[in-house]
C-alpha cells in the first residue's frame, strides 16, 4: 500500500511539474532572431537572401543606402575599390564578407589589418573586406549581411571593430 501511495505522490508531483514548464513556457514573450547577434553597428530588416535567376534586374538602391540584405542575382566581386552592383554586394554579404561603401579616400588601412589585399578566393569563401567606391555614399558605410554602420571617416576604429565582429557571418543558411 505504502509503494502505491508514494507511486501517486511520485505521478501527481510529476504531473505538477509539467503543467508549471508549460504555463512557463506559454508566458514566454522573447522572439530569438538569429540575425540580430550582438555586435557593432544597427540591425537592418530582413529582406530575405533569396538568389533569382529569371525575372527583372534587382533594383538599385540609393547611393547613400547600399542594401545589407535582399533578393539577388549571384555575381562575384572581381576586383574591389571599384563601384559595385546592388546584386556584387549582396552576393558578397550573403557569403559571409565585409563591404566598405566608400567615396573619396578608400578605408586601406581597415582591409590590410582585417583580411589583407582583395583576393577573389577569400572573397568567394566569405572572408575579405571588400572596398566598394560609391558615389553619393557620404560618410564611409561597413556593410554585412543585415548590419550597417556609418563612420565618421575612412580612419574611424569603428570600422575595423565591425569588420572584425562580422567577417564570416553571411546569410543564414536555407534562408531566401
Amino acid at each position: 500500500m505504502k509503494a502505491l501511495y508514494a507511486l501517486a505522490v511520485a505521478g501527481l508531483a510529476a504531473g505538477l511539474c509539467l503543467v508549471l514548464i508549460i504555463v512557463l513556457a506559454s508566458r514566454d514573450s522573447s522572439q530569438v532572431d538569429p540575425g540580430a547577434a550582438a555586435g557593432p553597428g544597427t540591425l537592418e530588416s530582413d529582406r530575405g537572401a533569396q538568389v533569382v535567376t529569371t525575372g527583372p534586374d534587382t533594383p538599385a538602391s540609393a547611393p547613400d543606402a547600399p542594401p545589407t540584405s535582399g533578393p539577388h542575382r549571384e555575381e562575384p566581386v572581381d576586383a574591389d575599390r571599384n563601384a559595385l552592383t546592388d546584386d556584387q554586394i549582396l552576393t558578397a554579404l550573403a557569403q559571409g564578407n565585409v563591404v566598405i561603401a566608400y567615396e573619396g579616400d578608400p578605408p586601406t588601412a581597415v582591409q590590410e589589418a582585417v583580411s589583407g589585399p582583395y583576393d577573389p578566393e577569400l572573397a568567394a569563401a566569405g572572408q575579405a573586406v571588400i572596398l566598394a567606391k560609391r558615389p553619393g555614399v557620404g560618410a564611409p558605410q561597413a556593410l554585412s549581411w543585415r548590419h550597417r554602420l556609418v563612420a565618421t571617416g575612412p580612419e574611424d576604429p569603428k570600422l575595423r571593430d565591425f569588420a572584425e565582429a562580422w567577417l564570416g557571418q553571411g546569410a543564414p543558411t536555407g534562408s531566401g
